[in-house]
């Protein structure tokens, strides 16, 4: 199946396709004519794909290959002069491309290095994790952490072409579809009563293979729409971090070695919607039914940290403007809006413990 993110002159098509890595070539043909191809991976992903990537693409094009260390840890400006290095001694020019082959971590880190070095060079997204496939490839955001925060250095910078293979999910271990399934039930969430439905019927992603394909199609659709209307996150594209704001804090806190993204907006989709109907901002029994689908598919909801320990990292959020924080509630399930506040919504709690 096909989907096109329309932005005019930055619009490109999303493959989701079973297999789809053995025709890589023929459809990156289809919108790249370059000569020149570098594939970032990690030392995970690689081993398992880049071959089939590599002699998929070597009879129409040159390619080389960077592989870095597997890790939230790995997106940092220190990986950034290594990928640049790597780049100029494979002579890539900006009629060239990067290939980010692996998760949300390789893909925000090589799209990163694709829209700086040279000004911009071809970027293309061959996601490898749940969560990347259903989120983090989509969209353009493109980013590195800094100790102080996770994704404060970035840009907006559109691939040319997303290709999703489903059937990779088939080598992640438990604990990273897990971790995807956080991003997918936030979709539920804010814009899809009808698949959070689905996910509280299922008991296990094992019973949600058969319709995986279309989960993911639903969920980039979901995210295609929003992109479209809002391209540059200053107003509905910011339903897409519902969780996020406690998650991100969540995982800085612990210097991104504890909880994973996905089960770090877990724990923030479920704590903020906690503090919302305290507020009777949500509807009440929102909290509830998020805490049973996270059950379900193995996510945490607590991270045992009072509130006091996490809001200084919110002040730093990129959502906190000029003192005014926009944050992302829910009136009920697929139904989300943002909510302009400030850190005071979180500091009344700083004695509790989330």
């Amino acid at each position: 199946m096909k989907l096109t993110v329309n932005l005019g002159k930055n619009s490109y098509p999303i493959h989701i396709e079973n297999y789809i890595l053995r025709k890589a070539g023929d459809i990156i043909a289809e919108t790249f004519s370059g000569k020149r191809i570098m594939i970032v991976s990690d030392d995970n992903v690689y081993p398992l794909y880049g071959d089939i990537i590599e002699k998929n693409l070597c009879s129409s094009y040159e390619c080389h290959h960077l592989i870095l260390p597997h890790g939230e840890a790995t997106k940092s400006f220190r990986s950034l002069p290594e990928i640049y290095s790597a780049m100029l001694k494979a002579k890539i020019s900006r009629s060239d491309a990067v290939i980010a082959l692996g998760g949300g971590v390789i893909g925000d880190l090589a799209g990163f290095a694709a829209a700086s070095f040279l000004r911009g060079v071809k970027f293309i997204q061959i996601p490898t994790s749940l969560l990347a496939q259903v989120d983090s490839s989509v969209g353009g955001k493109v980013a590195v952490d800094l100790p102080e925060g996770k994704n404060l250095v970035g840009a907006f910078y559109q691939p040319s072409v997303v290709l999703i293979d489903p059937f990779v999910l088939s080598t992640l271990n438990k604990r990273y579809i897990n971790d995807g399934m956080g991003e997918v039930i936030k979709y539920g969430c804010i814009r899809d009563n009808e698949l959070f439905l689905t996910l509280e019927k299922h008991g296990s992603f094992d019973s949600l293979r058969d319709q995986l394909e279309t989960i993911i199609k639903r969920c980039v659709d979901i995210k295609r729409v929003i992109v479209e209307h809002d391209e540059f996150d200053t107003g509905e594209r910011m339903l897409l971090n519902f969780g996020h704001t406690l998650g991100h804090t969540i995982e800085q806190y612990f210097q991104y070695g504890r909880e994973s993204h996905g089960e770090a907006v877990a724990i923030g989709m479920y704590q903020i919607s906690l503090l919302a109907q305290m507020k009777g901002l949500t509807q009440k029994g929102v909290a509830a039914r998020i805490l049973d689908v996270l059950e379900t598919y193995g996510l945490p909801s607590e991270c045992n940290l009072p509130m006091n320990a996490l809001t200084e990292a919110i002040r730093l959020d990129k959502k906190n403007l000029g003192g005014h924080l926009n944050i992302v509630l829910l009136h009920d399930i697929g139904d989300s809006y943002v909510h302009p506040t400030s850190i005071d919504f979180f500091e009344r709690y700083n004695d509790l413990i989330i």
